[in-house]
C-alpha cells in the first residue's frame, strides 16, 4: 500500500512538471502554418537561453517572442520580414545563422581561429616536451663513467 501511493505520487509529480514545461498550444489555421512557424522559430535563438532555439526554449521570453511571430504571421507577414523585425529589436545574435558583416566576423571565425591557435599551441608544447627527453637519451648513451 505505501508503496502504492509513493507509485502514485510521483506520477503526478511527473505529470504536472511536464504540464510545466508545456509549450503553449497556439491556434493554427492548418498543418503548413504549424510547419512555418515551428521551422521559423527553430532558426531563432533565445535571447535568455542562448543555446536553445526559440521553439525549444521554455523561457518566458521566449514564450513572448513565439506568440509575437504567430500575431505576426496571422497579419499576413513573411519570415523574412519577421526576422527583419527581431534583428532590428535584438540584433544578428537572435538568428543561429547570421550575415557575414562586419558587426558578425567575430561569430563566423573566432570559433575556427580559437581552435587553430589552441592547436598550434598544443603542437608547440609538445614538440619543447619531446626535444629535452631526446637530448637527454643520447647524453646517456654518450657517457659511460
Amino acid at each position: 500500500m505505501k508503496h502504492a501511493l509513493l507509485l502514485l505520487a510521483f506520477a503526478l509529480a511527473l505529470i504536472v512538471s511536464v504540464a510545466a514545461f508545456a509549450i503553449d498550444p497556439l491556434p493554427f489555421k492548418d498543418d503548413a502554418q504549424r510547419q512555418r512557424f515551428q521551422h521559423l522559430t527553430s532558426q531563432l535563438r533565445c535571447m535568455v537561453c542562448q543555446n536553445e532555439s526559440l521553439d525549444a526554449s521554455n523561457a518566458d521570453l521566449a514564450k513572448d517572442l513565439r506568440h509575437q511571430i504567430f500575431e505576426m504571421m496571422q497579419q499576413g507577414k513573411s519570415d523574412a520580414q519577421i526576422k527583419q523585425y527581431l534583428v532590428a529589436r535584438y540584433s544578428d545574435f537572435v538568428l543561429y545563422d547570421p550575415p557575414l558583416k562586419a558587426s558578425t566576423v567575430a561569430l563566423w571565425f573566432a570559433p575556427p581561429a580559437l581552435v587553430i591557435v589552441g592547436g598550434i599551441v598544443v603542437f608547440v608544447l609538445l614538440r619543447k616536451r619531446a626535444k629535452p627527453a631526446a637530448q637527454i637519451a643520447t647524453n646517456e648513451m654518450g657517457d659511460d663513467w
